[in-house]
């Protein structure tokens, strides 16, 4: 048994004393011990390395104390299992040096066998649960299908992903394809990380909303349902699409347990959309963090508030950035846990 389950209850629609919770990045590039080890290990190394992946993973569980853990790893682990080259380039992000844009491409991309290919990440779910002792549950995750295809087709990051948008509308057949493929092998990747421990899982789609509602639909949400459909009856599943405000409606209809959102959407219009019963995260705008300690704490509360704090987990709208001091971060997990409604 897990001795603080109240991001798992919050999951489960539970009333809770007070909302759990955890930060979408928190282990990273703000916590002086990540930078030691980025600055010994390049990136890959350290999502290779059950040890290190592991280490990472329960750096914020002892120094910043949230509620739950999140696997230390990378959307991009998928692609590359999948024979897509992918490198990364400080300063850069991830690079494809041969992005897709032909059908004979998409034919090349295969789906792997997880075990073989991604292995690796199992081992680091199994050394993190040992080394988390039950305290706090593990969240497992994979970027949405969306959001990898953007990657492999424009071969690197982009404001607008005009390249991958433009391959959907002018060769929908080869987009379909190249997205189903990825699809099915972020379900066996999702379900193995399942049976190595993980309790819950989220899915990524930080390109979401580069679509309009109608293109997100055929391009994004029917993949993201995919898996959600795949998973709902092994955990609970979280999805989380920056600047999908539009989709909320239907996403609350599918098994997701939990919604997130991000700090565009206030916390009325998400309950709105949603239907209100269903449990939101979200979505304090990463920046603010940068704010006094005493605003964090006072607009967290505000926060709580306005969401409720049964049905929520606290979170940010998207991952915390590198250059927010640890005391702040610390700051906006203890305006949680000392939340009195």
């Amino acid at each position: 048994m897990i001795k603080n389950d109240l991001f798992l209850r919050a999951l489960n629609n539970e009333t809770v004393e007070r909302p759990p919770v955890w930060m979408m990045r928190q282990a990273g590039r703000y916590l002086p011990e990540f930078r030691a080890l980025r600055d010994k290990y390049d990136f890959f190394t350290r999502c290779e390395t059950p040890e290190l992946a592991a280490e990472i993973t329960v750096q914020p569980i002892r120094i910043v104390k949230p509620d739950a853990a999140i696997l230390f790893s990378d959307i991009l682990v998928v692609p590359r299992a999948m024979g897509i080259h992918v490198e990364l380039k400080d300063n850069l992000g991830p690079i494809i040096p041969n992005p897709i844009r032909t059908m004979e491409q998409v034919n090349q991309v295969f789906v792997p066998n997880i075990q073989e290919t991604l292995g690796y990440v199992m081992d680091a779910v199994k050394l993190t649960k040992e080394m988390l002792n039950d305290e706090v549950p593990l969240i497992g995750f994979a970027g949405s299908p969306w959001t990898i295809f953007c990657y492999a087709v424009e071969g690197k990051g982009s404001k607008s992903f005009d390249t991958a948008k433009g391959f959907c509308f002018s060769n929908p057949v080869a987009a379909h394809t190249l997205l189903q493929k990825i699809t099915d092998t972020t379900i066996l990747y999702l379900k193995e990380k399942v049976k190595a421990g993980v309790n819950a899982v989220q899915i990524f789609d930080s390109w979401g909303g580069m679509l309009s509602p109608v293109d997100y639909q055929e391009f994004s949400w029917q993949y993201i349902n995919q898996i959600v459909e795949a998973l709902a009856e092994d955990t609970k599943v979280i999805v989380f699409g920056k600047g999908c405000w539009f989709a909320l409606n239907d996403m609350a209809k599918s098994k997701a347990s939990a919604l997130g959102v991000d700090w565009t959407c206030s916390a009325r219009n998400a309950r709105y959309l949603s239907g209100g019963k269903i449990t939101l995260q979200g979505n304090f705008d990463p920046s603010r963090l940068l704010s006094p300690i005493p605003t964090i704490k006072k607009m967290v509360h505000e926060m709580i508030d306005e969401f409720g704090k049964d049905n929520y987990i606290v979170n940010l709208g998207h991952g915390i950035l590198p250059n927010i001091p640890v005391d702040h971060a610390k700051a906006f997990v203890e305006a949680v846990k000392e939340y009195n409604s």
